[in-house]
């Protein structure tokens, strides 16, 4: 699977759609000082596409507030369109906090009623996503509210409708809803589903002790038509529905993996808007979270296609990337 077939008429390569948020980010154990940054997924993804090189615009809902004004600022210096962003008068922007220990790296959300959660299928601007090659959103935007939920399945349906491609990114998490209501969903949501970017640890939390031939298999029945299944520092498992490649990780010193899955399915994305297929798109993006991970925060590492091309032993754009 390359770029959509409509792309030469088309506006943008990559509009996401979901929850941006402040992060803060607490880079040292213990100490009560924190680097403030940004997150929420599918906008860290959108602007990893940016900085790959895609055209690209974001949808969401934004409290008329400082950290909204943030936000906006944050998309206009990455090049990411943010013209149909709403500024809620009523509901804030969503924050969170981010805390490292001996088990990793931990979060707290404060996103309760948040402008973002109140976003409907009335409001989402579908022009927008006419003027898409590909649509990206993910399971947290299905669980924040039921109207957010109802809003990402309408944008779905929409990208269908007039042949933009839709991306989905698994990204379970069982503090905003049950196992028992976000499989259904999820499982629904395949269904309009042209690339599924679940991670394992996600599919785990929702199917059980599955390995990762068992995850890509299920979601191919669910009616995903390609599956990039990320394996963290085990890079990838890469299906076309007829053909599986494994793309290995690569060995890096950890910082922070904060947005490390949102980094790789923008630079995939960005990668197949371009023209690559999946399996090249997966080696690009595979090297592109390598790099982020190697700094604190879900944008601030998030690398350009130069530095990718570098790491990938090239800096020409135009090769296609057929080595391991």
């Amino acid at each position: 699977m390359g770029v959509c077939l409509l792309s030469n008429s088309r506006r943008f390569d990559l509009v996401a759609l979901g929850e941006a948020m402040l992060e803060f980010n607490q880079t040292q154990p213990g100490n009560p000082n924190y680097l403030q940054g940004y997150g929420g997924d599918t906008s860290n993804a959108v602007i990893a596409a940016a900085r790959a090189g895609a055209r690209t615009a974001y949808l969401s809902r934004v409290g008329n507030d400082w950290f909204g004004e943030q936000l906006l600022a944050l998309w206009a210096h990455e090049g990411v369109d943010a013209s149909a962003v709403d500024i809620d008068p009523t509901h804030p922007t969503g924050i969170y906090f981010v805390n490292h220990g001996a088990a990793g790296h931990q979060f707290s959300y404060l996103r309760s009623g948040s402008a973002a959660s109140a976003m409907t299928s009335v409001w989402l601007p579908r022009h927008v996503i006419q003027q898409a090659c590909i649509l990206h959103v993910s399971g947290i935007s299905l669980a924040i509210s039921a109207s957010a939920q109802a809003t990402v399945l309408a944008a779905m349906k929409e990208a269908r409708r007039c042949q933009t491609l839709v991306a989905l990114d698994s990204n379970v998490r069982l503090k905003l809803w049950s196992v028992e209501l976000a499989r259904p969903v999820i499982e629904q949501a395949l269904a309009w589903c042209d690339i599924f970017l679940p991670s394992l640890e996600d599919m785990q939390s929702l199917l059980g002790p599955v390995d990762p031939e068992a995850v890509v298999d299920w979601s191919h029945q669910q009616g995903a038509k390609s599956v990039v299944l990320k394996l963290g520092a085990q890079g990838c498992l890469v299906s076309d529905g007829q053909r599986r490649v494994r793309v290995p990780g690569r060995s890096v010193p950890l910082m922070d993996a904060t947005g490390a899955g949102d980094c790789f399915c923008g630079n995939f994305l960005a990668r197949v808007a371009a023209g690559s297929d999946i399996f090249d798109a997966a080696r690009f993006a595979n090297v592109a979270a390598s790099l982020a991970v190697q700094g604190f925060g879900a944008v601030g590492p998030l690398p350009r296609a130069d530095a990718v091309w570098a790491a990938l032993g090239t800096n020409d754009s135009t090769q296609l990337i057929n080595r391991n």
